[in-house]
């Protein structure tokens, strides 16, 4: 089980920053107007060994001032419940303002860890300020600058001490896991209850805590398979019910500790910003994917011109990554519900294909030879040799060639169409590397 940090404070004290210096990317966009992170709030952070991820709560408000603060705070309320500790970004040149003394008194009461840093002390004369920081009531500030790094290392090595050691899941070796998930409301619940039935004997619950998923073993009609659940954990505080951000934060774990991610998507609704974000935490994990159009039966037109449409309009909001079954059905009335199990176990088998190195070579080799990867200021390269890396997450594959800098995305990306072609790998991710002979 992963570890979860959330960033939160007050727009504009550098949320971004310390997000992308932790998770080592530019992802986020950092601009000095408020409110402008969106949609690259999630990573990963890495340091002596342990690894965790990080969530920006600063992506999700909806910029106008006085649902602004509202939003934040709620953001807090759900970081607190979602998170196993809660990184505060104060801004040591503004001091404590009131929204911090707000914001300060809901992660008091919290039951996890609160770091308070004091970021933007970007030269010795600052440190003096931190001092007004403890008025807020959470101990010691950690003085850093984001933008330069200074303190970041001392503040890590209190995180990996503050997070909570996650027990090993007990659960058997090999089994795959399936999570369902989707935004609040596409059916996750209707679409596990529909699989378990009421028949709750033929199954096994292992529960986390409330903030881990639940692992249900999944184990008739010739399945095995554990279901990781979070939708069945409702929190009593409704207020969070429709917010993006909740969505997100509860997909990340069951998402994580997953194989398989079946994808909600509501089919009177169509394809939203929402389901996109859950999108891209499955890209980023790896993870494979199966898409599931639920409420079918409330849609009027059925025709296989609706049903194409559908389907072309999915893709392209996913492309690049294509090759992914889409299932249309119904929780409520069961219609293709087993259809949805049956692709989610062949979707797992394909992401432990193995695929011989003669096969693979005979294949690929003389399609490289009729399309080779465009020369490069004069030099053409050669790829003389593919082979498939064993004992992987998701089928990798490495191309040797001489000059392995010049292959550029696009021609990787033919790479992976012809294994598609030529291999079902249907709704697994799979890596190709290319690499000096």
């Amino acid at each position: 089980m992963g570890n979860l940090v959330a960033i939160v404070g007050r727009p504009n004290v550098g949320k971004s920053t310390l997000f992308n210096r932790l998770t080592k990317s530019r992802q986020a966009i950092v601009s000095n107007e408020a409110g402008t992170t969106r949609d690259r709030q999630y990573g990963k952070c890495e340091w002596n060994g342990k690894e965790f991820s990080v969530v920006d709560t600063g992506g999700w408000v909806v910029n106008s001032d006085d649902i602004f603060e509202e939003e934040i705070r709620k953001q807090v309320i759900i970081a607190t419940e979602e998170a196993d500790l809660v990184l505060f970004l104060c801004d040591i040149n503004n001091g404590v303002t009131a929204w911090d003394q707000d914001v300060a008194q809901i992660l008091r009461r919290a039951k996890l860890p609160v770091l308070l840093v004091a970021n933007k002390a970007d030269d010795g004369k600052d440190l003096y300020d931190q001092y007004e920081f403890y008025k807020l009531g959470l101990g010691d500030p950690w003085p850093i600058s984001a933008a330069t790094g200074s303190g970041t290392g001392d503040l890590l090595d209190k995180v990996l001490e503050l997070l909570p050691v996650k027990p090993k899941d007990d659960l058997e070796d090999g089994i795959p896991r399936f999570a369902v998930v989707g935004r609040p409301n596409a059916g996750k619940s209707s679409l596990i209850n529909a699989f378990i039935g009421e028949d709750r004997n033929i199954v096994t619950d292992i529960a986390g805590t409330t903030r881990d998923s639940i692992y249900t073993r999944y184990d008739k009609f010739g399945f095995d398979f554990y279901l990781v659940d979070t939708a069945g954990i409702r929190r009593k505080n409704k207020v969070t019910e429709d917010l993006e951000f909740y969505s997100v934060m509860r997909s990340i774990r069951a998402i994580e500790n997953s194989d398989v991610c079946i994808l909600m998507i509501d089919a009177t609704r169509g394809i939203e910003a929402q389901d996109m974000n859950i999108f891209q935490l499955i890209q980023k994990n790896n993870k494979s994917l199966v898409v599931v159009v639920n409420k079918w039966d409330l849609v009027e037109d059925k025709s296989q011109v609706a049903i194409d449409t559908f389907i072309n309009a999915i893709r392209q909001r996913m492309a690049p990554f294509v090759d992914f079954p889409i299932i249309f059905a119904s929780a409520l009335t069961k219609q293709r519900i087993f259809k949805v199990l049956e692709t989610a176990k062949e979707v797992y088998l394909h992401r432990k294909a193995k695929i011989g190195t003669s096969k693979l070579n005979e294949v690929m080799l003389p399609l490289i030879e009729a399309f080779p990867p465009p020369s490069v200021k004069g030099k053409y390269i050669k790829i003389k040799y593919v082979a498939q890396v064993p004992d992987t997450q998701i089928p990798t594959f490495v191309f040797y060639a001489n000059l392995p800098q010049y292959v550029k995305e696009p021609y990787r990306r033919f790479l992976e169409n012809k294994i598609r072609e030529n291999w079902t790998l249907t709704g697994s991710p799979i890596n190709v590397f290319v690499r000096q002979k």
